[in-house]
């Protein structure tokens, strides 16, 4: 790591520690003017929301927004029957939205470039180039191997998804490989790379939380991400090999080729917008303005190559691109992005917001961590707690940032004093609380892939196997012990002194 990288990684690390006291807007954990919150409270709510969500996926096969206000509103009618003011759990959902607002503008201009880049033939050309290259027993672990070493490089999952993710999708459907399968891998590799990379702000944030050094905490988690990627890229190898015999469609990968090259001028030049978008990241530009550059280099390539007018962008670049090729196969890969794609999505985490701000406020996510924390015996029991709690935040407020700042702020104290050095804590906040997170459609995360790949979370999850295999494997250390470091003698004794200073 040279001291350029250290240093912007320094910097991002001290942004995060600012970051999460923002997030938990200044409040104490323990703050005895608060009114109490039982645990029973915190389970009826719960309760009402997985009832809720799973009539309306099940049953009536509805838009999950509804049962989300529905769960919002029952969550503050029990918080104001518990002695809440409505005033502070509404300033609670204001709060909780504003840190979903940056993800919210990242989104806008996503839908942008998606729209702009399919238009501008940016899209097509990757899809062209890929269907020639990959086949169907490499696909798999190729594009997870791609994907992880994107998003290493960016730091970004997101932007990792936005750009190659979707190509991807484009070029497993023309390869005949099941989508759920395909979304799986682009996750698993995009979120190893967010996880490991210095530059990832959820990186940074774990070793805020933990107390740990950023390096540290990198180093450290090799131990069980490594081994999970190891593990998850054998999977892929052996689906891949399922696929490797199978007979490949000629002639209908042939259509899709004729059919792109009959609707957009396909050129290696238009290889070029993905990679300077993430020259844009890895210079750590900001999300907002790195991303619209990767909207105006597709449209100057979109005039040079495809003869668009700024009519054709403009009206693309909200409303999406509508294909037209004569192939309904094609036609339907092509037909997507814009800012209006994202309305559904941005929708859903305003949603899923609400329900996190009142649950957060009202300290009913406190209290289900507390209640989970009681089955925190040994260090593998402490190692399963701080795991669920994460989990559950994810699920039930919706946002990894809090999945990784609530369980590292309750848990800090139970490792400190069992003498566990602080990188262990904040590898498993990243095991658990980011890793997860794609995985719930309502969470940030889980909504923004829908939205990018056109895969639910749900069926891409049981294929994500990084996602599911790094919080077992994280389980497996801490009943075992291995890597599970101690503090050193000088360390452990410098928090007792703290403790006494207390």
């Amino acid at each position: 790591m040279n001291k350029e990288t250290k240093k912007v990684a320094w910097k991002m690390q001290y942004k995060c520690t600012a970051a999460a006291k923002k997030i938990l807007g200044g409040k104490e954990m323990n703050n005895p003017k608060k009114p109490s919150m039982t645990m029973t409270k915190t389970g009826i709510v719960l309760i009402f929301l997985i009832a809720s969500l799973t009539y309306t996926i099940r049953v009536v096969d509805g838009y999950i927004h509804v049962p989300l206000l529905l769960s919002a509103a029952f969550a503050g009618l029990i918080a104001v029957m518990s002695g809440y003011e409505w005033q502070d759990l509404e300033s609670g959902i204001v709060r909780t939205i504003s840190m979903a607002m940056p993800a919210i503008l990242v989104m806008l201009c996503i839908g942008m470039i998606v729209g702009v880049w399919i238009t501008a033939g940016v899209v097509p050309s990757l899809i062209y180039y890929g269907l020639q290259i990959l086949s169907p027993g490499i696909f798999l672990v190729a594009t997870c191997l791609i994907c992880a070493i994107i998003s290493l490089a960016t730091g970004s999952s997101w932007t990792t998804a936005a750009t190659v993710g979707i190509a991807l999708i484009g070029v497993g459907q023309g390869l005949g490989m099941p989508l759920p399968m395909v979304a799986g891998a682009i996750i698993s590799g995009a979120y190893f790379g967010d996880k490991m990379s210095p530059l990832s702000d959820t990186t940074n944030l774990a070793p805020a939380m933990a107390g740990a050094n950023l390096f540290d905490h990198i180093r450290h988690m090799v131990y069980t991400t490594g081994p999970s990627l190891l593990i998850a890229l054998v999977l892929y190898g052996l689906i891949g090999m399922k696929y490797a015999g199978k007979e490949l469609d000629v002639a209908g990968i042939n259509e899709m080729l004729n059919a792109l090259q009959g609707s957009f001028n396909i050129s290696p030049w238009m290889l070029l917008p993905p990679v300077i978008v993430i020259m844009i990241v890895v210079m750590k530009v900001p999300a907002v303005p790195g991303l619209f550059g990767g909207v105006l280099v597709g449209a100057l390539f979109g005039f040079v190559f495809q003869g668009n007018t700024i009519g054709d962008l403009f009206m693309n670049a909200y409303t999406g691109y509508s294909a037209n090729t004569g192939v309904e196969f094609v036609d339907s890969l092509l037909s997507r992005g814009g800012i209006e794609g994202m309305y559904y999505t941005i929708g859903l985490i305003l949603c899923a917001m609400c329900f996190g701000g009142i649950m957060d406020t009202s300290d009913m996510l406190k209290t289900l961590a507390m209640g989970i924390m009681k089955f925190a015996k040994s260090t593998g029991s402490l190692v399963v707690a701080t795991i669920l709690t994460a989990i559950a935040t994810n699920a039930v407020a919706g946002d990894q940032y809090l999945a990784i700042v609530l369980p590292g702020r309750m848990f800090k104290e139970l490792y400190d004093e069992r003498g566990l050095a602080p990188k262990n804590l904040s590898r498993i906040l990243e095991d658990s609380g980011t890793l997860t997170s794609p995985l719930i459609p309502w969470n940030t995360c889980g909504a923004y892939m829908y939205a990018s790949l056109g895969v639910h979370p749900f069926a891409y999850a049981p294929y994500a196997f990084l996602n599911i295999i790094n919080p077992l494997v994280s389980i497996f250390y801490g009943y075992t012990g291995l890597t599970m470091e101690k503090m050193s003698e000088e360390e452990y004794a410098t928090y007792q002194a703290s403790k006494e200073t207390v």
